[in-house]
């Protein structure tokens, strides 16, 4: 990993991004956002966006509190995404999740639910 590359993508803690990431994403009037929530707590939510002109429904994001993990609730809020899309009209679906260990149970759960992975390469540099 290009730490230079990974800084100006994370310049502050990586969690201070992607706090900032979720409450845009959840801000968003082209965004649909539903939670998972176990005894009055949300556990987790996926937030969707619908690319009307390529009928591709996006799952943009989606969390599970590590404390909930493992339990089904992301292959839940998957398959619940994957239902609403279909019926908006989009006949593809597409999620990006990264390629480290820390996201492979994100990777089992989309490829346990039919999602096949594309071969493209991004490559990045720091200038």
């Amino acid at each position: 990993m290009d730490f230079d590359v990974y800084r100006a993508f994370y310049p502050d803690d990586w969690r201070v991004s992607q706090q900032k990431a979720v409450e845009e994403v959840c801000a968003d009037a082209d965004t649909k956002v539903w939670v998972a929530i176990d005894s009055g707590s949300t556990v987790g939510f996926v937030a969707v966006k619908l690319h009307s002109e390529s009928s591709m429904g996006e799952i943009y994001m989606i969390a599970v509190d590590p404390d909930y993990q493992r339990r089904g609730i992301g292959t839940a809020l998957t398959q619940f995404a994957l239902d609403w899309m279909k019926v908006a009209g989009m006949s593809v679906a597409m999620v990006e999740t990264g390629g480290d260990p820390g996201h492979a149970p994100a990777r089992r759960t989309y490829e346990k639910l039919g999602f096949g992975l594309l071969p493209i390469a991004r490559y990045f540099k720091k200038l």
